[in-house]
């Protein structure tokens, strides 16, 4: 007999008491993690006898390539994670061990979310896991970097934290899997919830809520991965419809996102019919529409107004300027937000929107969703899940009197200071809504990574993250900005190189501020200006030609890196499809070298400015555009242009006759000084340089027709007369 037929016995015993320790983990509504290390034949011959084992519901292997005798659809690429939120699992298999294969962050941080109680997640990695990248590395590794070259400190914190853990089921190919001890327990069950639909009394109040929402009423519904917030919309959506509501518009970062919405709508409406991101009872629908797309025609009076409903699921990924612009469109609105989790950060939500929702809608409300669905509360798998990808992490605030000195932190030091990663990465999640589980990997492992802080007490107030770029050989920049090549990384070298054609941006040195983020008790106490400064600082003294960041366009923001001596370099033609702002590009020179091309790549744009506004950026906020104007030249009008103006305030001059005198009148008056959100300004760009018509300003202005909007222009421009004469100056 072979040595694998003598083995098949004892494996087959080994699988039965996994299973059977499913089976108490579901008594108990946990969860467990399998730890599975080896070589990749024999972990893959484990794993699928351990598949074949169970009754499982709706198994997913997640690696690159299926291993044999799985049916299509059981095996899932890590890139595709986002596309399976809306299902549940009693086993998720994830190969971070085949050649080819490795483990992402946020496919791991997102699936392990569709487990539901009772369910086993088995992780498969080397024998000697962290002591070397694996395949995923291959994202992180920025030209010229290779990913065998770069340090594996994540994964060797993720080794350690697993064996250390007295929950996870340490298993050895080969060998007998370790079953912790598990504590005695009564069963676990979900408290009566006193709604036929809700599974716990946080969704049926969350979902009481919604359907009874007055107008000028916004609700504010938090909670963590797992406690329905989701299936809540989907359940309320339902109901609104059998009441009669003609329109219910969604919206998410992105349509899976809203993917359990339209699951438990169709549920519970099964007479409807779901065509794509659209639900629909008869004449009634509830429709999907993207951030940018909805934010559009919210501008263009399409959608909103009087009796519109507007449900926003993971309202912390979108810019919080966006959920203030619908905030004023729809009478009823709702901000459905994740705690903690790979979507975005509630906390960040909170320090960022809250404060304005609580100054334009004060009667707003708020419902947090505590008890777990899927699983108990306490669940040792959630627990672990956010030990080991820091989705909990917060930041810790240091004694009031601890004074704050800037410091680089290396990743070497994060990697063995577990407190102080928490502390760190938590500020950045809280501050930022982009910040992902792989981030965590960048900090630690991305090549080209720069941190800076501002410690106190051993606690971090303040932290920027650097990434540098260019530097590359005058062959490679001419192929680059000819598009014949595309070395990973460099964003920002690139797009300055393939938009703007500079080849000098790809061979100059630059350094990119990837992120900063500030305590939120800190903030507006000039914590930002001396992160930056203090980065210039040392980029300076490395010969870095140019220090840049790349950020949505948002008035606040452009102030702040203005007033840190950035300027603009470039704006993108098209709304980024998650956060429906424009991606603009600032850079602040450092040398002489990075002097001569920043004031060329400004001059290029601002030259540029005034068409892209009149044809591809008609569109773009006013307060925004009106930011980027500032930044050009503004000398006083002639004598000519100053009459035309007058004769246009004052007396009956057609506007539009008189354009380019009210065009210099702007570009003067931001010059001087006039804040670029002041209304008469930002009027006369939408009209003088945006081409708004006569009905998009008569609707951002609130009046009925074309004779106001031309009485108001008179009155902007009288007031920008005002703000410019010769007597203000005095």
């Amino acid at each position: 007999m072979g040595k694998a037929a003598e083995g098949e016995p004892l494996l087959r015993e080994r699988v039965a008491a996994l299973v059977d320790r499913a089976g108490a983990l579901a008594r108990r509504r946990w969860r467990g993690l399998i730890w599975l290390a080896g070589e990749a034949p024999a972990c893959r011959a484990a794993a699928l006898a351990l598949w074949q084992a169970g009754a499982w519901r709706a198994p997913l292997w997640v690696a690159p390539e299926a291993p044999p005798g799985l049916a299509d659809g059981e095996r899932l690429a890590p890139g595709r994670a986002r596309t399976r939120l809306g299902g549940e699992q009693d086993l998720l298999v994830v190969d971070a061990v085949s050649e080819g294969a490795g483990f992402d962050p946020d496919a791991f941080g997102a699936l392990a979310g569709t487990l539901r109680a009772g369910g086993l997640l088995v992780l498969m990695t080397p024998p000697d896991w962290g002591a070397r990248p694996d395949a995923d590395y291959a994202r992180l590794a920025e030209h010229p970097f290779l990913p065998e070259r770069l340090s594996a400190r994540y994964l060797a914190r993720l080794a350690r934290l697993l064996g250390d853990a007295p929950e996870v089921i340490r298993w050895r190919a080969g060998e007998a899997p370790l079953l912790p001890p598990l504590c005695e327990a009564a069963p676990a069950v979900l408290a009566p919830a006193g709604d036929p639909d809700c599974l716990t009394a946080d969704q049926a109040e969350a979902v009481a809520r919604l359907v009874g929402q007055r107008r000028r009423r916004p609700l504010v519904i938090t909670a963590d991965r797992g406690r329905g917030k989701s299936a809540a919309l989907g359940i309320a959506c339902a109901r609104l419809l059998a009441a009669g509501e003609r329109e219910v518009l969604v919206t998410a970062p992105r349509p899976s996102a809203v993917e359990s919405l339209f699951e438990r709508l169709a549920a519970l409406c099964p007479e409807g019919q779901r065509q794509g991101t659209q639900f629909c009872l008869a004449e009634r629908r509830v429709r999907f529409v993207a951030p940018g797309e909805l934010t559009r025609r919210a501008r263009l009076g399409e959608v909103g107004g009087a009796g519109a409903r507007l449900l926003v699921d993971e309202a912390a990924a979108i810019p919080a300027a966006l959920l203030g612009e619908w905030l004023g469109a729809f009478p009823r609105i709702a901000f459905a937000t994740t705690l903690h989790g790979y979507e975005g950060s509630g906390r960040g939500f909170a320090v960022r929107f809250l404060p304005r929702l609580t100054r334009e809608a004060p009667g707003w409300q708020g419902v947090h969703l505590g008890e777990p669905i899927r699983w108990a509360a306490d669940d040792p798998l959630e627990r672990l899940i956010n030990r080991l990808l820091l989705l909990d992490a917060e930041p810790v605030a240091p004694a009031p009197e601890a004074e704050a000195v800037w410091q680089r932190v290396t990743p070497a030091e994060l990697a063995e200071d577990e407190p102080l990663l928490r502390s760190l990465f938590g500020l950045l999640v809280q501050a930022h809504y982009r910040t992902t589980p792989s981030d965590l990997r960048r900090l630690l492992d991305g090549p080209g990574a720069g941190i800076g802080a501002l410690m106190a007490d051993r606690s971090p107030l303040g932290v920027v993250l650097t990434g540098d770029e260019g530097g590359f050989d005058a062959e490679l920049a001419e192929r680059v900005a000819r598009g014949e090549r595309r070395p990973r990384g460099h964003l920002m070298a690139q797009s300055l190189a393939a938009h703007a054609g500079s080849r000098e941006a790809l061979t100059a040195r630059l350094r990119r501020v990837v992120r900063i983020a500030v305590a939120e008790p800190q903030r507006r106490a000039g914590l930002g200006w001396r992160l930056i400064e203090a980065e210039a600082e040392r980029s300076g003294r490395e010969g870095i030609d140019l220090l840049g960041s790349s950020f949505g366009a948002e008035p606040g923001l452009l102030a702040f890196w203005r007033s840190l001596g950035f300027v603009t370099l470039r704006l993108g033609l098209t709304r980024e499809t998650a956060t429906g702002e424009h991606a603009v590009m600032v850079a602040r020179p450092l040398t002489e070298r990075g002097e001569a091309l920043v004031a060329g790549l400004a001059a290029r744009f601002q030259r540029a400015l005034p068409g892209l506004l009149a044809f591809e950026l008609c569109e773009l906020e006013p307060e925004v555009a009106a930011a980027l104007l500032a930044e050009g030249a503004g000398p006083a009008p002639g004598g000519d242009d100053r009459r035309d103006a007058e004769d246009v305030a004052f007396a009956q001059r057609e506007p539009a006759l008189a354009r380019p005198a009210l065009q210099a009148l702007v570009r003067h008056a931001l010059a001087r000084g006039v804040p670029s959100g002041d209304a008469s300004l930002c009027l006369l760009v939408a009209w003088g340089f945006q081409g708004a018509s006569a009905e998009r300003l008569a609707a951002r202005l609130g009046v009925s027709g074309r004779r106001e909007v031309t009485a108001r222009l008179r009155q902007a421009v009288a007031a920008l007369l005002a703000a410019t004469s010769p007597a203000s100056m005095g």
